[in-house]
């Protein structure tokens, strides 16, 4: 009886040639279904020596064909609905980029550009010029220049301004941020000697001050961008450090990290030093990021001395982690908000930073209402949304969440990650959240019928 099902199976080539096939061959190409499609009559020969006693249709084996397929080819980086209340969100790929920059991708990605290319004359540009001027405008540096993401912008920084010489840098500064990403191994990397002084909660100084030796090259100073230091701790002020390092003839470099460009107390969080702010102190050089608070795609930023980033601009290692054209475009767009005094309205981490909490109440009641309706249990509590992303660490939003009870809540979580577009909340007290700040304008139908949905199946 085996025998009979094993030579019932058709060849590759039958399934391959009848109309099913041809259709699979013009959507996915030769190879890929020629692959499927054996390995679909390779499971039926497992299915048959199992035991089973019937014949396979061609319809099944497409199927099961069909199936392979469509996992070997969907992308691995998928569109979320981000309701964790954490607004640059690593795990979800930080900032939203806003439409003006979107549009900007789209335009350059889709032909050729000015690159390096400059029109007037006609002949080999820099890339360098492409949002230069704007982060100059903005921040009031001299010079800008701007490299893959911010890790490489203390690694280029330091390699080009200090290799082989002395950093001074504060205990209370060596940190470890997400990835692995540490600062004293950055500096070590880059070739420069690293000094530490001071101790983990007060540096003064005097402890810089003795530091410095005629092989010293700079003094650096890293923000605490994802962890507070309370209590009895103490450490100078950048115009203070800015100063010390003047009177030596060093350099002051600033890793600021987020980089944000807005003051956030005025929207009720901690004040986060600007990047204006750090170079009015006196800093030389200052490090910080595009896809944080400043709003934009990944991408590290080098602003300050002319003299300074010229230098860090020139140097071999600026070729290795230099932007592509698609950053820069979206970088470009995202700087123009700033210039135009736009950038709460027209970027996304902005407006919902701004977003009040009674605009916020009204959206957390009307999906509650909604649920309801449709058999959950769900409720309006205050709360409270993260900034995220090694930004403000322990400062929060006031915001209104829907809380859903559910006898399997890691099951609904489950469920509304396996839709058709995932839906991201979070458990808290063995319930199910979800924050209305995160989410964004039109993505709201499709987060209903997810939690609606994934309810049915748990």
């Amino acid at each position: 009886m085996k025998a009979d099902l094993f030579r019932l199976l058709p060849s590759v080539e039958q399934l391959l040639q009848e109309p099913v096939g041809v259709s699979l061959v013009e959507s996915f190409g030769r190879p890929l279904c020629l692959e499927a499609v054996r390995s679909a009559l390779d499971a039926a020969r497992q299915a048959i020596r199992a035991g089973r006693d019937m014949p396979f249709t061609n319809s099944e084996l497409y199927s099961e064909a069909q199936a392979q397929l469509a996992t070997r080819t969907a992308a691995t980086m998928r569109p979320v609905i981000n309701a964790t209340g954490v607004i640059i969100h690593t795990n979800l790929g930080r900032a939203p980029l806003s439409e003006a920059a979107l549009m900007a991708l789209s335009t350059v990605g889709q032909g050729y550009s000015t690159l390096e290319y400059e029109l007037g004359p006609g002949k080999r540009g820099s890339r360098s010029v492409h949002a230069r001027d704007l982060l100059a405008q903005i921040t009031g540096a001299e010079a800008a220049t701007v490299v893959n993401n911010n890790a490489a912008a203390v690694l280029l920084t330091l390699t080009a301004l200090a290799s082989g010489c002395e950093v001074v840098i504060s205990r209370g500064q060596l940190v470890e941020i997400g990835g692995g990403f540490r600062i004293p191994e950055v500096m070590g990397q880059s070739g420069a000697r690293l000094v530490e002084v001071g101790t983990t909660n007060r540096t003064h100084l005097w402890d810089y001050q003795q530091a410095i030796t005629p092989n010293t090259r700079a003094i650096m100073v890293a923000h605490h961008s994802n962890f507070a230091m309370v209590g009895f701790t103490a450490e100078p002020d950048l115009a203070e450090l800015a100063a010390l390092a003047r009177d030596h003839g060093l350099l002051l470099l600033h890793d600021l990290g987020s980089g944000s460009l807005l003051d956030t107390a005025a929207f009720g969080l901690r004040h986060e030093p600007t990047v204006q702010e750090s170079l009015a102190a006196g800093v030389d050089l200052a490090c910080f990021s595009g896809d944080k608070l400043l709003g934009g795609p990944q991408a590290g930023l080098i602003v300050g001395r002319a003299d300074a980033v010229e230098k860090v601009a020139r140097h071999p290692l600026a070729r290795a982690v230099r932007p592509d054209k698609l950053c820069l475009a979206a970088l470009s767009a995202t700087l123009l908000h700033y210039l135009k005094d736009e950038a709460v309205r027209e970027i996304p981490i902005w407006r919902m930073i701004a977003k009040p909490a009674a605009d916020l109440k009204r959206v957390a009641h009307r999906w509650a209402r909604h649920l309801t309706r449709n058999g959950l249990a769900a409720t309006v509590t205050d709360g409270h949304s993260a900034v995220g992303g090694g930004s403000l660490p322990g400062t929060v939003l006031p915001t209104w969440l829907v809380v859903i009870t559910h006898p399997h809540p890691a099951g609904l979580s489950a469920g509304m990650r396996a839709a058709p577009v995932p839906v991201i909340g979070r458990i808290d007290n063995d319930c199910l959240v979800l924050d209305p700040r995160t989410v964004m304008p039109g993505e709201e139908r499709a987060l209903l019928c997810a939690v609606l949905q994934a309810a049915d199946r748990s």
